[in-house]
């Protein structure tokens, strides 16, 4: 196996045609698909799926070309150090569900480590995307939550992509709404006393399972529902309809602002929030000094 067998099979995954990939490598078909089908042979997988209609790549493939890009940017950062002598910025992503306490550690720390050698990137996106963020390796690091409930079905897929899911904290649910909601005084409300208030939920695309969902509790019948795609939205939704979702209890002034709050909902749900990350793969300075900004919010989760 060689470098430039990786980049062949990179440059036909990004193309998606075999002709394309050829033009864009300054090869010739027949032996750019020489190339790659002695890289599969060699390895013993199809990262390719051939038919009529094209090429496509495999299950198996995705996995494989996540690990060759790893590879190739790697090689890229020390060839560029040691032999362009240029000065290439370390890279860093993370991928999450939409926990303003996750933005808030980002957030501190880019300021701690600056810009000017570091490239970030932060994703906050649907359940299913940030599994398979850190799967391909888009991001290092992905954030999100299991429960009894979703446990079983999430495990056996973090299995299945050889990922590994470590807790950070636990923590009871809570009711999130804007501070002028009629129960936003409340100590305590049960999930029956906001049948009249449109509960609001993060759309979750083409994985729209229950085990899926971003809020826990969502095999329950609301008598109201509204699906968003952004926290923006939802914000002007909790303001303009009383709406209202389900969350860990966390929030950051710093970024919401404080004309929203959280009561404690009646229930001895609990969810657990931690990090996936590949089986196997050193956590890099960058991701271990967010996982540490983010482990301050421990002492602000609630029962």
């Amino acid at each position: 196996m060689t470098l430039t067998q990786l980049k062949y099979a990179i440059t036909v995954a990004n193309a998606g045609s075999i002709n394309e990939a050829a033009k864009r490598l300054f090869l010739s078909q027949p032996s750019l698909s020489s190339a790659v089908r002695e890289l599969e042979e060699e390895i013993g997988v199809d990262i390719f799926r051939r038919t009529n209609r094209g090429i496509s790549v495999t299950p198996k493939g995705e996995e494989f070309i996540g690990y060759a890009r790893q590879v190739v940017e790697q090689y890229e950062l020390v060839e560029s150090k040691y032999i362009s002598k240029e000065k290439t910025k370390k890279k860093f992503s993370v991928s999450m569900q939409h926990y303003t306490f996750a933005v808030h550690a980002f957030v501190e720390m880019v300021k701690q480590f600056g810009m000017d050698e570091y490239e970030f990137a932060v994703h906050e996106t649907k359940t299913y995307d940030v599994i398979e963020d850190v799967k391909n390796f888009r991001s290092e690091i992905g954030i999100l939550y299991v429960n009894d409930f979703n446990r079983k079905v999430l495990t056996k897929l973090f299995h299945e992509y050889n990922l590994e899911f470590h807790e950070i904290l636990v923590c009871g649910i809570y009711v999130f709404m804007w501070k002028g909601h009629p129960l936003a005084g409340r100590k305590e409300i049960a999930l029956e006393e906001l049948e009249e208030y449109p509960c609001l939920s993060f759309e979750q695309g083409n994985y729209n399972s229950f085990y899926f969902a971003e809020e826990v509790l969502s095999t329950y019948e609301y008598k109201r529902l509204i699906k968003a795609d952004d926290r923006a939205t939802l914000l002007n939704l909790m303001v303009g309809l009383n709406g209202y979702t389900l969350c860990s209890g966390i929030i950051c002034e710093e970024l919401y602002g404080s004309d929203y709050c959280t009561v404690k909902l009646k229930s001895d749900e609990k969810m657990s929030i931690g990090y996936l990350a590949r089986k196997g793969v050193n956590i890099s300075p960058l991701g271990r000094k967010y996982l540490e900004e983010i482990a301050k919010f421990k002492d602000k989760a609630l029962g």
